[in-house]
């Protein structure tokens, strides 16, 4: 018995079951919440309209005027309403989470290359010498340093020159 009530301590702790446990009492409240919405507000606002174009007051007298018989035209329109604002927003919420966990496992991928200066080749990251053109890498990165060095005081000599003649 201990066994089962430490297995299932563990299942119960794990990270993606209290997330879903979370998700589903706030989706819960939440559809609550997108219900009332549509009950007392969106369904009452078409009744409304619907009640200025056809001329009756009443939803009893609409029914009876647009000849649908006992069925709840309101409730159906708030119940397909109600449906595509949770839709809309589960959407946007996936949507929401599958970019943030993109981002996530693009920062967590390790570079596990790099690019040969001489022949432009994907070599290993840990490479001394390109196994294409066979270019010792250490002196061609020594190599690139200095020429960078070298465009960076030439550019600042320039910029020097023209804040000189202005």
């Amino acid at each position: 018995m201990k066994k089962l009530m430490a297995e299932f301590k563990e299942f119960i702790m794990r990270g993606n079951v209290l997330d879903l446990a979370v998700g589903v009492i706030i989706g819960g409240a939440f559809g609550d919440i997108v219900t009332h919405l549509c009950d007392d507000l969106i369904t009452p606002l078409i009744q409304f309209i619907i009640g200025k174009i056809v001329g009756v007051k009443d939803i009893d007298e609409m029914t009876k005027v647009l000849n649908v018989g006992p069925f709840a035209f309101g409730s159906f329109v708030s119940a397909v309403i109600n449906f595509l604002i949770m839709a809309i927003i589960i959407f946007a919420i996936v949507k929401a989470v599958n970019k943030l966990m993109s981002l996530t496992k693009k920062q967590e991928e390790e570079v596990t290359t790099k690019q040969c200066p001489f022949c432009m080749s994907e070599i290993d990251i840990n490479a001394t010498r390109c196994p294409h053109c066979t270019s010792v890498l250490e002196i061609a990165e020594e190599e690139l340093k200095e020429e960078k060095a070298e465009a960076v005081a030439a550019e600042e000599a320039k910029s020097d020159k023209k804040k000189g003649k202005e």
